[in-house]
């Protein structure tokens, strides 16, 4: 395949976002975005240059112009939304958090291995250039054995009922869209949980406004995170080794340095800026996999995706809270 032809499943805010990152990656085309009306979609389509406008989803996802859709609806549309694309043999990358259920997000990833068909979660902190530069000084050993992850991702936003991030029904809270983000990046650098303690500030609508995170992982590493919408905080990341440690930021989930100390040596720092805005980097990787043949990703694996999911689903569960995946009617 010379060339992979990308289609956008709806027109929020993440769409328009990553929209202009595509002209980054070699081999890729966006094609075709689609929307619940015909004039949104056009609209879209007019500020981004793509071809085809959809006004519907299930007229994308049947549509033979389209190789592989990024998914960016709210969190419970993703999982049905998927599972149509992968029916009909397209491959997916599923905007995070990767549903709003551990069960829709194993939903997922069933039906892609068993249909062979390309899969990942959206996570594109995890291919930026200085996250990638982190993991090499990790696997080289000049930090030692990591044991601890510490960090926080605090977007301070207004408190507005009706907005999808403090809605219920479409899957809001700070665990589900800021929470994803670092229980990703500890995860990545200390490997799956076996026991999570999470303590939640709730607003009226019943979502999260902020939650603290504990984790203990079943190699022995321990993470202390922090994520809320009611405070402004530094978005910054350490990764704590036996003979050192990694700073991560200006803001860890977009970051363009990373400064290693080390006992006994001056501080080394790595810098590098994204391609784009920063989402070009998963498109890539995306695009590549697909063109090899491959249905996974080595960097975001889906038993990755499956453990981070399960780490979320047991903080929500103990703040007393639990999402649905919407049963959409797409014929």
């Amino acid at each position: 395949m010379d060339t992979v032809r990308w289609g956008i499943v709806g027109t929020g805010a993440i769409a328009h976002g990553v929209a202009g990152d595509f002209q980054f990656v070699p081999g890729a085309e966006l094609t075709a975005v689609a929307s619940r009306t015909t004039a949104t979609a056009q609209a879209f389509a007019a500020k981004h240059g793509i071809p085809k406008a959809f006004g519907s989803y299930a007229e994308m996802l049947h549509s033979d112009d389209v190789d592989v859709v990024y998914i960016a609806t709210p969190h419970p549309q993703h999982r049905d939304v998927a599972l149509m694309a992968i029916a009909n043999g397209k491959a997916v990358l599923v905007e995070k958090a990767f549903t709003a259920t551990l069960s829709g997000a194993r939903d997922i990833v069933r039906a892609a291995r068993q249909q062979g068909v390309f899969a990942m979660e959206a996570m594109w902190t995890r291919f930026l250039p200085v996250v990638e530069a982190a993991r090499e000084v990790v696997a080289w050993g000049r930090i030692g054995d990591v044991v601890s992850v510490q960090g926080d991702l605090y977007a301070y936003r207004e408190f507005q009922p009706d907005h999808r991030l403090f809605a219920k029904e479409l899957g809001g809270g700070a665990i589900l869209d800021l929470g994803v983000y670092v229980v990703n990046f500890a995860q990545a650098f200390l490997g799956n949980v076996k026991s999570v303690d999470c303590m939640t500030r709730l607003y009226p609508t019943g979502v999260e406004r902020a939650a603290s995170i504990s984790l203990a992982h079943t190699g022995g590493g321990l993470s202390s995170l922090a994520v809320g919408f009611d405070g402004h905080g530094p978005a910054r990341m350490v990764i704590i080794g036996t003979k050192g440690w990694i700073e991560v930021e200006p803001r860890f989930h977009h970051p363009s340095m990373i400064t290693i100390h080390r006992n006994g040596v001056l501080p080394r720092i790595i810098e590098a800026m994204p391609i784009g805005r920063g989402y070009s980097h998963e498109f890539a990787e995306v695009t590549e996999r697909i063109r090899e043949g491959c249905t996974e990703s080595p960097t975001m694996p889906l038993d990755d995706t499956l453990e981070v999911m399960r780490v979320l689903e047991s903080c929500l569960r103990q703040a007393g809270i639990s999402h649905r995946d919407a049963n959409l009617a797409l014929i």
